[in-house]
């Protein structure tokens, strides 16, 4: 097979970029978007000044001000954001048709078969850049590598507003040095896992068999063994499916117990069902499942094979989710995981 060219593109804090782009009196301050303190809101980014002290996206904002008092919080404009991504989606297809977005502000480019610049996915990543600059007055970082896994590494490297390749010849020494919890799928819990047994980075990854690492990580482990090696054949895929749908709330106040959450079950179900009804007919409802948030930020999800889409059913899986937790509740989210029928011709109701 032909070396693949990959681009990873990602926006530099891009929901304050474009507040800052349409406001400049946002620029040079700590600046955040997302909900408001009052309203238990959380994080959804920040500016860099905003990250000097701490503030990160998914806090909550109460916290973010506790970490920096002068941090001014906005709400999101998801239309102003829509609309940057759709001009940056078009920059990107003057380069290639193998797009595969991540979400509004993050993609990856597969330019094998560019013939830009005399197809030098470097220049290309050069270019993308200057132009979304140009045109819309916010930066990019991009990732130049043989595959996804090592170029989306490579989008972070010198963030923001960066560029950094990784050419063929170069991966075995790049990836040797990468701490595990640099690789993909690498959560906190593979990571303690890993270090108890004394895996700190890349390179002691390489002294293990690819079947003892099946044996302490099941299948995760052969990806392990190639991820550890450079190794990553997943293609770009530029038509990418959902495998869920669902809606949360964050409320104002705590939940207190599972009646009062059980209460609030049927305008989330018909928030889901709305969103369901969007989709188009591709789609075939799988699992329902829950998501329950408690005041101290522990979370829990709970699905059922087998399960309906019905009040009842959600109801039980609330009942059970609320269990392990046992705590007041300030988030609440219901969903169904989707099968992808890929243009059969079944259409579904998902309440019936």
């Amino acid at each position: 097979m032909a070396q693949r060219k990959i681009i990873h593109i990602d926006c530099d804090c891009f929901y304050a970029a474009i507040e800052m782009r349409d406001h400049p009196h946002l620029a040079g301050i700590p600046l955040a978007v997302g909900g408001s303190a009052e309203r238990r809101g959380v994080i959804a980014t920040c500016n860099y000044e905003a990250r000097a002290y701490g503030v990160r996206s998914a806090m909550s904002s109460r916290h973010a001000l506790k970490l920096c008092p002068d941090l001014t919080v906005v709400k999101p404009r998801m239309d102003a954001y829509k609309e940057a991504s759709r001009e940056i989606q078009a920059i990107f297809r003057d380069y290639t048709d193998l797009i595969e977005p991540l979400s509004l502000d993050e993609a990856y480019l597969d330019v094998s078969e560019s013939l830009r610049f005399s197809g030098s996915a470097t220049r290309i990543a050069q270019d993308i850049r200057r132009r979304v600059s140009s045109q819309l007055h916010i930066t990019v970082s991009a990732g130049v590598a043989p595959n996804k896994f090592l170029a989306k590494i490579a989008s972070d490297w010198k963030k923001p507003n960066g560029l950094f390749v990784i050419t063929p010849d170069q991966v075995e020494d790049f990836v040797s040095g990468l701490p595990v919890s640099k690789l993909h799928g690498v959560g906190k819990v593979t990571a303690d896992k890993l270090g108890r047994l004394g895996i700190i980075n890349c390179q002691d990854l390489l002294g293990w068999q690819k079947l003892a690492l099946v044996r302490e990580f099941g299948s995760f482990g052969e990806r392990l063994w190639n991820l550890a090696r450079g190794i990553d054949e997943r293609p770009v895929q530029s038509d990418s499916r959902r495998q869920s749908v669902s809606v949360e709330n964050t409320y104002d106040t705590d939940l207190p117990d599972l009646a009062s959450c059980l209460a609030r079950l049927p305008e989330l179900l018909d928030s889901l069902e709305k969103r369901m009804a969007r989709l188009d007919g591709q789609y075939r409802p799988g699992k329902p499942f829950v998501k329950v948030k408690f005041h101290d930020f522990s979370q829990t999800t709970l699905e059922q094979a087998g399960a309906g889409w019905d009040l009842a059913s959600y109801q039980q899986l609330l009942t059970q989710a609320f269990a392990r937790g046992g705590k007041p509740v300030r988030l609440l989210g219901v969903g169904v995981r989707l099968h992808d029928l890929r243009g059969a011709h079944e259409q579904l109701e998902l309440f019936s």
